[in-house]
């Protein structure tokens, strides 16, 4: 009797141990399993990490590109009241104009696509500016550039950093046709709507010194393009002045452009002064477009003359 419960003991316990051991095979397993799992899911994202590299402008990129590769978008600040420049459509939200495709292009320069496919994927994201606005933005980092007809001038490259210049204008004079005023001469005393921070009044009073011209008119500033159209058509003001690209933008049947054109204005593609990787890759794209005729031919798109 004895003999045969230390035989059913001794199967009892055999039984126990290869349990255990089967639980320990199962956990062991299980574990490999995950494991396994956890790596290929570290190389596939390493993978999408060396492919968004890869993605971006050929070599190596600098830290201040990298981030916005990175990011996955590329933020400008563009206008949002510029006909054939930078407008937003009002029944769709998207941004259209020249400047607004010169992002695109330089969007596909950084993440290593088409200027079309960087539209359809939507790797541009943009922000209304105004010429008060845009330069705060880009000094606290909210955007990456500025494309907003941005005018160079000695002064601001001390703050930011500026592409070759993408365009070259000169400001124009807007006025009402029953207005009586033809030529600059006739806005002595008269009042001349600017936008605020342009340096549209700047310009206008060093023309009238340097032609010795007895021309002494009074300055109002507007926050924004559709104010100052506004305010001639109501004739609030005697002249809307900007540079004549955006001016063609707000001619009508009631007013017209004068043949006076003073202060010729060169737009570049501005960065924060410290992003030196990116002003070289953009100003890079630009001086591309230029040489291959594709500015040409964005300008030729949009109107621009």
């Amino acid at each position: 009797m004895k003999k045969s419960m230390k035989k059913v003991t001794a199967m009892t316990m055999a039984a126990m141990m290869a349990a255990l051991l089967g639980g320990c095979g199962s956990s062991s397993s299980e574990t490999t399993a995950a494991a396994t799992t956890a790596k290929a899911e570290e190389t596939t994202a390493a993978a999408s990490e060396a492919g968004s590299t890869e993605a971006a402008a050929s070599g190596d990129v600098s830290a201040d590109v990298q981030k916005i590769v990175d990011r996955g978008v590329l933020k400008v600040g563009c206008k949002s009241d510029v006909p054939n420049f930078s407008l937003q459509n009002t029944a769709t939200g998207e941004y259209e104009g020249f400047e607004d495709d010169l992002a695109y292009n330089i969007a596909g320069e950084i993440f290593g696509c088409t200027p079309e496919e960087a539209k359809d994927k939507k790797l541009v994201e943009f922000q209304g500016v105004t010429a008060k606005t845009r330069g705060p933005l880009l000094e606290n980092g909210e955007i990456d550039l500025v494309i907003a007809t941005f005018t160079i001038t000695d002064e601001r490259k001390e703050t930011y950093n500026f592409s070759t210049p993408y365009y070259t204008d000169a400001v124009g004079l807007l006025v009402n046709n029953d207005s009586g005023i033809e030529s600059i001469e006739d806005l002595d005393g008269k009042i001349i709507g600017v936008a605020q921070s342009s340096t549209t009044k700047d310009g206008f009073k060093a023309y009238v010194e340097e032609k010795a011209l007895n021309v002494n008119p009074e300055f109002q500033e507007f926050d924004g393009y559709p104010a100052l159209a506004q305010a001639l058509a109501t004739k609030q003001i005697d002249c809307f002045s900007v540079d004549r690209a955006i001016l063609s933008g707000y001619v009508n049947d009631s007013n017209h452009i004068l043949d006076d054109r003073f202060s010729e204005q060169e737009y570049g593609v501005a960065s924060a002064k410290e992003n030196t990787g990116l002003a070289e890759l953009v100003d890079k794209k630009v001086t591309s477009m230029l040489s291959d005729g594709s500015m040409k031919a964005l300008q030729d798109q949009w109107n621009l003359q």
